[in-house]
């Protein structure tokens, strides 16, 4: 079975960037749709971004227009960048394969820390 992992998160001010990747250990080509969850403390986790294997995309509203997903299937690897980030993106971020267009998978990351502080 393909593994997740993640990689690239951290602390950040408010407004700047990081970019998350997601490494699978073996072929993502097969999996139609990759992408991203988050879950902040005391919350659900929830959709961020996800990309299909032919590259559409579907992302949240809240994310719209600052994030950007992005897939290599030759590397085996999703990408997240997140640019001007707010202080309400802090969370869990979690790579995630296999759902649907606005479906979990059943394949997921460890998750990474996104921290947006001051």
């Amino acid at each position: 079975q393909v593994q997740l992992v993640e990689s690239g998160g951290g602390l950040v001010q408010p407004g700047g960037s990081l970019r998350l990747s997601c490494a699978a250990s073996g072929s993502i080509f097969s999996i139609y749709v990759m992408g991203w969850y988050r879950q902040a403390p005391g919350k659900q986790r929830e959709l961020v971004a996800v990309i299909t294997s032919v590259g559409d995309t579907n992302y949240a509203d809240s994310v719209k227009g600052r994030f950007t997903i992005s897939r290599d299937n030759a590397k085996n690897t999703i990408y997240l960048q997140m640019n001007s980030l707010k202080p309400e993106d802090t969370a869990v971020y979690y790579c995630n394969g296999g759902g649907g267009i606005a479906t979990m998978g059943k394949l997921w990351g460890q998750g990474t820390q996104v921290t947006v502080s001051s």
